[in-house]
């Protein structure tokens, strides 16, 4: 992010830049930022959007080709193309002599590091990886806001609002948007504000059943999966699946600890392996949660998850049910 703040602060651009990754509002938030350094507002003729799988790659070369009109470069914006997970040579080339009066700016979710195409990238441009933000700078960004506002809270509350949230810098924002204009008349953000007006995530409802049934309290764990029913959002086959994923998660951060393994370590590992990546918040919950159950408890677990799984698909058991039974296991298996 550096890179970029200092190519938009000099006004000195690149031919091509890549932001990729998981956090897709900073990837948006640089892509807007870049958008408005190199184009005067409202230059349409000299802008072109394309999105989505089975972009022609010789018709965008054709138009990075094309001189500007009455303007120092034109930009073109590719989304999601999936050009940066297949071959795609004829691109990979033309970056090597690309004009200089043309820029392309990608913005994907998937991006092949061992690929031509990126290595060409990271040759002749700027790619950058948005990763899901640490706790502390989820902190340091929603205090900004939070100061902005005029307004303070308690680190119990910020906690909560994490817990309810997630770290989704998107989502958390929407959040707080919702808080600030709830607590209007107020100069400071309380629990029962949160409590109020905060939209509980799917993973955390899957965080809060695991930690309901690591002290054993089916009756609440099996409250949270009624929430989720509720918003008829999620079907119960998801939510299973969602769940054995967690449990599977713990099973390899246990035994990553009992190999000796810290926190940042075990982050780092899991990226290295292509799990859905981890940050702090999430691996300290993970770390704790694992500790309530034996190797032998979470392997029960996902045998059971798997048994469910397929009377469910074989139409021997109800869906709704199927998920209810296996919560309640689970909890069986925690041990306070």
């Amino acid at each position: 992010m550096k890179r970029l703040n200092e190519d938009i602060k000099k006004g000195q651009f690149k031919n091509i830049y890549l932001l990729y990754g998981e956090e897709d509002y900073l990837k948006r938030q640089y892509k807007n930022r870049l958008t408005k350094a190199m184009l005067p507002e409202g230059d349409t003729v000299n802008y072109a959007c394309y999105s989505g799988k089975g972009i022609p790659v010789g018709e965008i070369i054709d138009l990075a080709e094309t001189m500007p009109f009455f303007a120092e470069r034109r930009l073109i914006v590719i989304e999601d193309s999936g050009l940066f997970k297949t071959a795609a040579p004829e691109l990979t080339e033309y970056i090597g002599s690309m004009s200089s009066a043309a820029c392309f700016l990608f913005e994907e979710k998937e991006v092949d590091e061992r690929g031509k195409l990126f290595k060409a990238v990271k040759e002749h441009g700027c790619a950058v990886k948005f990763n899901r933000q640490t706790e502390q700078l989820l902190k340091t960004w929603l205090l900004g806001k939070i100061k902005k506002e005029g307004k303070q809270i308690k680190e119990a509350v910020f906690q909560n609002i994490l817990l309810r949230a997630g770290t989704d810098m998107e989502i958390l924002e929407k959040e707080m948007e919702k808080l600030f204009c709830y607590t209007m008349e107020k100069d400071e953000i309380t629990m029962e504000d949160v409590e109020a007006v905060c939209t509980t995530q799917i993973e955390n409802h899957i965080f809060q059943m695991i930690d309901a049934a690591a002290v054993q309290d089916k009756r609440k764990a099996l409250d949270y999966y009624y929430e989720l029913l509720a918003l008829k959002e999620y079907p119960p086959m998801t939510i299973l699946r969602m769940l054995t994923r967690q449990f599977q998660l713990l099973l390899n951060i246990q035994e990553l600890m009992k190999a000796g393994m810290d926190q940042g370590q075990i982050i780092a590992y899991a990226d290295v392996q292509k799990d859905k990546p981890l940050n702090k918040y999430v691996a300290g919950k993970c770390m704790r949660q694992c500790r309530h159950f034996r190797k032998s408890d979470l392997r029960a677990i996902l045998e059971e998850g798997v048994r469910l799984e397929n009377a469910i698909k074989t139409g021997e058991m109800n869906d709704s049910i199927g998920v209810e039974l296996f919560i309640v296991s689970a909890s069986v298996q925690g041990k306070g």
